[in-house]
């Protein structure tokens, strides 16, 4: 059975009022009065409700966090489980508004001052426009972006990223140190109109291959509508071209590990045949052998979760705008050419 105020009111031998002053007002009760009210309460499991902690402090004690990827993809849901780990211990609850248009996009940032139902919202993996980001600004609700490009110069309040530049570039150099030259990267091309950080990845990989004379072969895997890639799909595409590619890179693990499994069912195998490296470090890669650039989401999370909360409490942030090196961990699926 739930405890109520007034359980505690009528063990305490007090008002309502003054078990409720307790949590919200302490400085208008007594010392004596106060710890016996709290002994009672803590005995009884009793907790003033957060709706009433809002209620008192002016907030929503929620945070909107406004992402396009599928939950259950492991870079999103890393970021989740790294957000709820910080915000939830301090009583913020977590909205997920995903969003899969400039028009959704556009939609919320209309509505959110009107509601004022976030105290704060954090963007993960996609651009924002600078108007959009004033319009939370007049309101006095700070953004903060995860893997957002470009974040200090569009206005955002802190942000933490990862060194995707550093990233691809060690992706196209680990290939090209082995001696791979024909060399295919493997990239979404989701059909919605947000700019995504990882075309930032597509392109400083070009580039990186270019300055060396190499000119990779750019594949697109299809995203259905239930956010599963195509692999068998990139598989037709990749023995389609007028020659096979001896290294493969891929925009992600999740490409690049179901990706590995079809290849060897199309009788090409890894890396005997064709060197392949992914980019996360996500589960199993470990287990499978693949050679990736690692980065950390969850750690990500935890930092952009804490610069949240001092913005909300209108704290300093020392270091709002922190970027994560990329990390090259080599493994078994990339090897010399032969």
């Amino acid at each position: 059975m739930t405890t109520s105020i007034q359980d505690v009111a009528q063990k305490a031998g007090v008002s309502i009022s003054t078990v409720s002053r307790s949590f919200t007002r302490p400085e208008l009760v007594s010392a004596k009065t106060r710890e016996r009210v709290l002994a009672i309460a803590d005995e009884l499991n009793f907790s003033l409700s957060r709706s009433a902690a809002a209620l008192k402090s002016g907030r929503s004690l929620r945070i909107a966090v406004l992402m396009s990827g599928h939950i259950r993809l492991w870079f999103t849901a890393s970021v989740i489980e790294g957000l709820n780990e910080v915000l939830h211990a301090e009583g913020y609850d977590i909205s997920i508004f995903q969003i899969s248009s400039i028009e959704e996009r556009r939609e919320f940032f209309e509505m959110l001052p009107v509601r004022r139902n976030a105290d704060a919202v954090i963007v993960v993996s996609f651009d924002i426009d600078s108007k959009e980001i004033a319009q939370l600004t007049s309101v006095d609700v700070p953004i903060i972006g995860i893997n957002t490009a470009e974040s200090e110069q569009h206005g955002f309040a802190a942000a933490v990223n990862i060194d995707d530049h550093q990233g691809s570039t060690l992706a196209a150099r680990h290939l090209m140190n082995l001696g791979h030259r024909r060399i295919a990267y493997i990239s979404t091309d989701r059909d919605i109109s947000l700019s995504f950080s990882v075309r930032g990845r597509l392109n400083v990989f070009i580039e990186t291959c270019r300055k060396e004379g190499i000119e990779p072969q750019v594949v697109v895997c299809k995203v259905d509508g239930d956010g599963h890639y195509q692999i068998s799909d990139v598989v037709t595409q990749l023995m389609s071209l007028d020659e096979m590619p001896t290294a493969i890179a891929c925009q992600e693990d999740g490409i690049a590990l179901p990706l590995m499994f079809q290849l060897e069912r199309n009788g090409f195998s890894v890396p005997g045949d064709v060197s392949l490296i992914g980019y996360d470090d996500s589960f199993y890669t470990n287990d499978i052998g693949l050679t990736t650039i690692r980065q950390d989401p969850v750690e990500m999370a935890h930092i952009a979760a804490r610069m949240t909360l001092d913005l909300i409490d209108e704290k300093p942030v020392k270091d709002p705008f922190i970027t994560f090196p990329a990390h090259l961990v080599v493994r078994s699926s990339t090897s010399r050419i032969k």
